[in-house]
């Protein structure tokens, strides 16, 4: 079922106008996707460096399953990453007493 769409004006800058349009999106698509992702509750959204985004480029686009293969290595990296805060805070904390 197709849902409602609602027409709303938008300013963006000239550059990313250009650039969109360089690209072949269709920018009110691109801005519902945009939306979408925002709203779920199963897509998250990083900013990350340069060469870390061309290195998830080369992962995804030699993965049939796209990114759905990452989720297992990226839950692991951010336990490990809360394992290492807590040690952090718990050190900050013994050396307060």
């Amino acid at each position: 079922m197709a849902k409602d769409l609602k027409s709303i004006c938008l300013v963006i800058r000239n550059d990313q106008y250009e650039r969109l349009q360089d690209m072949n999106i269709n920018v009110s698509g691109f801005i519902r996707d945009i939306i979408d992702d925002r709203l779920s509750d199963h897509t998250i959204t990083l900013n990350v460096s340069p060469e870390t985004r061309e290195l998830y480029n080369q992962i995804v686009s030699t993965s049939p399953k796209g990114d759905t293969d990452i989720e297992p290595h990226l839950r692991d990296a951010l336990k490990k990453l809360l394992d290492e805060r807590i040690e952090e805070m718990k050190t900050l904390q013994e050396s307060l007493r």
